[in-house]
């Protein structure tokens, strides 16, 4: 990594954390007054004044793009200003999925501009999105360096063929350990962690739906991306168990890294891009893969109706999906790339990121990565209040 080090996942309160607090009944109120459950566009589409507006207005989560040697400059922007001539008002004001969301949800209701042509907003709310309306298809004419989105993720159950949506970053969610706390023992799965007596209470999870539930189900066989309410009730029920029993420390959000690193938490579920942070001072702690699946999850750019300058937001996504260009996002920010060919421009460049499998995930690692589902409005209601429920009874 040739630029500062990145906070690790920005923060406590970030996409991974965004529901946390709200707890069951609380989420339900705010899922019903911001949720109509509908399925058509929302108040139309607002003209498009790209050919008059030379500018894009991009909101995005903080720390997640290039930063330069000159405070607050970010070379891959300034490089799309000199080429293309728009100027890219970037904002970091996305701190929370379910935050941003309660903002703009009273605009997009009365059908009006909310003053962004373009965010990255994670998979399980970009569901919510499309559901609602509330986001225009990409016209993929303006953008054909699309083709070179990875395999893996072209296709989701929430966004098939990606008609409303295109990955900014993804990462896994996998298990960190620390080989201290361990005895040098390698903690490779779900089971393991539930049921190995020599971690009982050093063992964090995740107060991410997705992750956590995500990562229990396929321990279980089942596919995230189908799972029925039987389903998504066993997993509770196991994950309740493991709870009763002491296996657990407790719940986090991304705070487990400081007691991962200083031994406290034996192991953990954990995000790749907070591992390969907190790899570069200690190098000896462990992170794998669950060879019956891990989670995968990507932040997406979406535009929606009312944005002013969509074939502008589409000409920006061109520019960061050619591969010279995300390289340079990468070898900054450490996620993993959406982008083919990225990698074989850092090999050249920065060979250390480029050979680092966290960022730049063999096909095999690949192959056994899954997209949590979208769901329903009732189902968000429904699973969310049992997990609130899990974590804080």
């Amino acid at each position: 990594m040739t630029g500062p080090t990145p906070n690790l996942l920005r923060g406590l309160i970030s996409r991974r954390t965004a529901l946390v607090g709200l707890g069951g009944a609380g989420l339900a109120a705010l899922l019903g007054a911001c949720d109509s459950g509908g399925s058509k566009t929302k108040g139309g589409t607002a003209t498009d004044l790209s050919d008059v507006e030379k500018v894009v207005n991009w909101s995005n989560w903080p720390d997640y793009i290039d930063v330069g040697d000159d405070t607050g400059s970010h070379p891959t922007l300034d490089e799309f200003t000199k080429r293309t001539g728009l100027r890219v008002n970037y904002t970091e004001d996305y701190n929370a999925n379910e935050e941003f969301y309660t903002k703009v949800a009273p605009q997009f209701a009365a059908g009006q501009d909310v003053g962004r042509d373009t965010w990255c907003a994670t998979d399980w709310m970009v569901a919510r999105l499309i559901r609602q309306g509330y986001v225009q298809k990409l016209d993929k004419a303006n953008i054909p360096n699309a083709a070179n989105l990875q395999e893996s993720l072209r296709n989701v159950a929430y966004d098939p063929g990606r008609q409303y949506s295109i990955p900014w970053q993804s990462g896994f969610t996998g298990i960190g350990y620390n080989p201290k706390a361990t005895n040098g023992k390698k903690v490779e799965s779900v089971e393991q962690l539930f049921t190995d007596s020599s971690l009982k209470g050093r063992v964090t999870i995740l107060t991410e739906l997705q992750d956590t539930m995500g990562l229990v189900m396929l321990d279980m066989g089942i596919d995230i991306a189908t799972f029925t309410d039987a389903d998504f009730d066993k997993a509770i029920a196991r994950v309740r168990q493991v709870k009763a029993s002491g296996q657990l420390k407790g719940f986090t959000g991304n705070d487990y890294t400081k007691g991962l690193a200083s031994g406290e938490i034996a192991a953990c579920f954990a995000y790749t891009g907070d591992i390969v942070q907190l790899q570069n001072d200690n190098p000896h702690l462990g992170y794998s893969l669950p060879r019956r699946g891990h989670v995968i999850w990507s932040d997406n750019f979406i535009i929606p109706n009312q944005a002013r300058h969509k074939k502008n937001v589409e000409r920006l996504i061109n520019y960061f999906y050619e591969p010279n260009t995300m390289a340079k996002v990468e070898d900054y920010v450490n996620y993993i790339s959406p982008v083919n060919g990225s990698r074989e421009v850092l090999l050249k460049s920065d060979p250390d990121v480029a050979k680092n499998v966290l960022i730049f995930p063999t096909a095999d690692v690949l192959s056994r990565a899954h997209v949590f589902r979208g769901l329903t409005e009732a189902q968000e209601k429904r699973y969310n209040a049992a997990f609130q429920s899990l974590i804080g009874g």
